[in-house]
């Protein structure tokens, strides 16, 4: 019995151990699972965002360029994740059918898709510890390493234990905190960012972890985005050579160690970088953080100039603009919105209220700097500069310049900027207006000779656009504005002014062309539109009466165009008697809008009409349809329902490829036709559609429409369908044209797009007279 019972302890032990064996390897297929798909997720973005593909098309590239390239998915994609944090640009493989050069993939080493293939899995641990064992177990227990630390740099100086493998749990709880008074080589690690290897242990006495005084050790720093954010120590068992590839390999993890700590560490409260770039000014600046239009953003990020200039560090239980500048939060959070809303600098040249009571100063040119994700930088000066208020000055007198010309023997005075205008030295001579015929433009000779003739004989001011031809060629529109200066009844001297108007005249001219071509391009439109709708009234034209059918049938038939020709859309219907007695029904709405739809549908239209006298049924002509859309459509697709009534026994056969439901209307009550769930045509070739029946009775009306008719912007279609089973519930009543009139007066659709309806109504003979 004892032996029974000590045999079952141990089976079940056994047991236990296989199953932990066994949940131990599918957990660690299923994390290597979850790290290939995040790399090619990642890889994925890449591509949209460096092509601008689609996330679907992206994934598809991506397969093409394994195969292309003969490499896995996953070595694929570490090389394109790789090349795109290196800044290397698209990562493109020309197909090796191509006669073109296209760039080849970058051939890098196996360790570098090793790493990449280890940061996938280490950026999908929950914790910095899971990171940095899986950062252990699969990138550095290769390199014969044995344990590695993580610290976090919480405060300047101060690091904090945040992850570690392959350590003890008394050695990490001492290591846990470094103050910020570290001992080297942890403070040129962290202050000036040097990294230390050691192939046999620290020769000079520096405490540092590890297994003995003479184990290799590597002590790096992480930096991210110009910031060191921590420091990792990789230990190895014993002496080990750290040599150039070991130490290239070991940078390569660490990038990805530091991606752990920026991402799960604790968030600055401003973006650093920001902040780094304030701090180094040497005027005042603050950070406002705010979300949407709010009139009282937060205070992310003062620099000591700022807090200096409002006497002191904002008070810690109000961090908003409010409380930190009382006196011109609602100028500056004014600035600032307008600022984040054209992405453009806003300035003032003077805010006059202090920004503390009792701080008397002006804030002097304010200036608001968008920094994206709802940040916007203000910086201001506390005193006048005077080189800002000279570049004020100059900026809106550059393009002006001064002129006085005498007429009694005197000399000719330009200002400075004139000099620069007309593209001369500042040390030559000054060339009066009446020698300035030698620098206009010949065919401006006779409106310089107006203006001369104005300012002398008339002896009246004038002003005139003059085109100047520089010594180097170049040509300049300078407006002359002219005053005579009269003694005695005489002019003695010419004043002006000259300006440059060059950028004026050249988006005078821009906007001329731009008109030319819109009107051209308008008038092409409009051809285009017109064109579009004759050719759709010519092939579906519209019947305003009812038409009268074999049997007990009568059809009323709208047809309405979009608003615009881009919107111009290849709807189309159809309703036809056979040789055989039934009526074919059917609309369809081809995809896309535009003269190319229009003729699409045509050939469509033709070619179900053709085929309908064959004699075949709904199904059968669908998928005709399917084929002749593959072959002909030019890789078009289209929603079509197909219908054939019998009036012998008022039955409807019916197949729908993709399109709208039907809508009965029978006894005054609505109700949608659940059509077949087949595809649209020409998506797939060798499609067998499927087909329904329903029986009709006597006063039966079947709505046959295109989505112009319910589809709007901002609801689903089933809003619209059940809108437009209302609507027809409410003019049950009507006869099929009012009904089919009313229906589109009534419409819901609000996408401008064309629309088609037909409304067949099967008759009570009965009641007749």
């Amino acid at each position: 019995m004892t032996g029974s019972a000590g045999s079952s302890g141990l089976a079940s032990g056994a047991l236990v151990d296989t199953g932990l064996t066994g949940l131990a390897a599918e957990n660690r297929w299923l994390r290597t699972r979850l790290a290939h798909r995040h790399l090619v997720d990642l890889a994925t973005g890449v591509l949209a965002g460096q092509l601008r593909l689609a996330a679907n098309d992206a994934a598809e590239h991506l397969v093409a360029l394994a195969q292309a390239t003969g490499l896995g998915i996953a070595d694929i994609a570490a090389d394109i994740v790789n090349a795109a944090a290196k800044e290397e640009g698209p990562y493109v493989v020309a197909p090796p059918e191509s006669e073109g050069p296209g760039l080849e993939p970058p051939d890098g080493p196996a360790e570098d898709r090793r790493a990449r293939r280890v940061a996938a899995e280490a950026e999908i641990a929950d914790t910095v510890g899971e990171a940095a064992r899986i950062l252990l177990e699969t990138g550095l227990s290769p390199l014969g390493a044995d344990s590695i630390w993580l610290w976090e740099r919480v405060d300047p100086g101060c690091l904090r234990l945040t992850g570690h493998a392959g350590v003890g749990a008394a050695e990490a709880v001492a290591w846990q905190w470094i103050p910020p008074a570290a001992p080297e080589p942890f403070r040129s690690a962290l202050v000036d960012g040097t990294a230390t290897w050691l192939d046999e242990g620290p020769t000079d006495g520096a405490p540092l972890p590890g297994p003995s005084e003479h184990a290799a050790r590597a002590l790096l720093p992480l930096r991210r985005r110009g910031r060191t954010v921590g420091l990792a120590l990789i230990g190895w068992p014993g002496p080990t050579d750290l040599d150039r590839t070991l130490r290239r390999a070991l940078t390569g993890l660490m990038e990805v160690a530091c991606t752990v700590l920026d991402t799960t560490g604790t968030p600055l409260p401003a973006d650093h970088v920001l902040a780094d770039v304030l701090d180094s000014l040497t005027h005042p600046a603050m950070v406002l953080h705010a979300n949407g239009t709010s009139r009282n953003p937060t205070v992310e990020h003062l620099n000591d100039e700022a807090i200096a200039a409002l006497g002191g560090a904002p008070p810690a239980e109000d961090a908003s603009l409010t409380g930190v500048c009382p006196g011109l939060h609602t100028d500056l959070a004014r600035m600032a919105r307008r600022a984040a809303a054209t992405t453009r600098t806003q300035r003032a040249g003077r805010l006059p209220v202090s920004a503390r009571p009792e701080e008397p100063a002006a804030l002097l040119d304010v200036r608001a700097v968008p920094a994206g994700e709802g940040r916007t930088v203000l910086m201001w000066h506390t005193a006048g500069d005077p080189g800002l208020a000279a570049t004020r000055a100059v900026a809106r007198l550059q393009s002006v310049a001064l002129f006085q010309d005498s007429l009694t023997g005197g000399d000719t005075v330009w200002s400075e900027q004139a000099h620069g205008l007309f593209g001369m030295g500042p040390d030559e001579a000054p060339v009066p207006l009446l020698g300035l015929r030698g620098r206009v433009h010949r065919d401006d000779g006779e409106a310089l000779t107006d203006l001369l003739r104005t300012l002398t004989e008339r002896q009246t001011g004038a002003q005139t656009v003059l085109r100047i031809v520089r010594p180097d060629g170049t040509v300049r529109h300078v407006r002359v504005s002219a005053e005579p200066l009269i003694a005695d009844g005489t002019v003695t001297a010419i004043a002006g002014v000259y300006q440059d108007v060059s950028d004026n005249r050249r988006t005078e001219a821009a906007l001329t062309a731009t008109f030319d071509r819109l009107t051209s391009l308008h008038h092409q439109a409009e051809t285009r539109h017109q064109l579009a709708l004759q050719l759709q009234r010519a092939i579906v034209p519209e019947v305003l009466g009812l038409q009268e059918l074999p049997g007990d049938l009568v059809v009323a038939v709208r047809y309405r165009p979009a608003l615009e020709e881009y919107r111009v859309g290849g709807d189309w219907y159809d309703v036809l008697a056979l040789p055989s007695g039934k009526v074919l029904v059917t609309v369809g709405d081809i995809a896309g809008h535009g003269i190319d739809s229009v003729t699409g549908m045509v050939a469509l239209r033709n070619a179900q009409r053709a085929l309908a006298f064959t004699g075949h049924s709904p199904r059968q002509l669908m998928g005709w349809l399917n084929e002749v859309t593959l072959r002909t459509g030019g890789g078009t697709t289209a929603t079509a329902v197909c219908a054939l009534y019998d009036p012998d026994d008022h039955g409807l056969l019916w197949s729908s490829a993709g399109h709208l439901p039907m809508l009965l209307l029978r006894d005054g009550r609505a109700r949608l036709l659940d059509p077949p769930q087949d595809i649209l045509l020409g998506a797939v070739p060798s499609f067998s559609y499927r087909e329904q029946r329903i029986g009709l009775r006597p006063g039966d009306t079947l709505l046959l429409y295109t989505d112009g008719l319910i589809e709007r912007r901002h609801d689903g279609l089933d809003e619209g369908l059940t809108r437009l089973a209302a609507e027809a519930e409410r003019l049950a009543d009507r006869a099929p044209d009012r009904l089919v009139d009313e229906l589109l007066s009534s419409a819901t659709g609000d996408t401008d797009d064309d629309t088609s309806i037909v409304a067949a109504h099967v008759r009570d003979l009965s009641a007749a007279p």
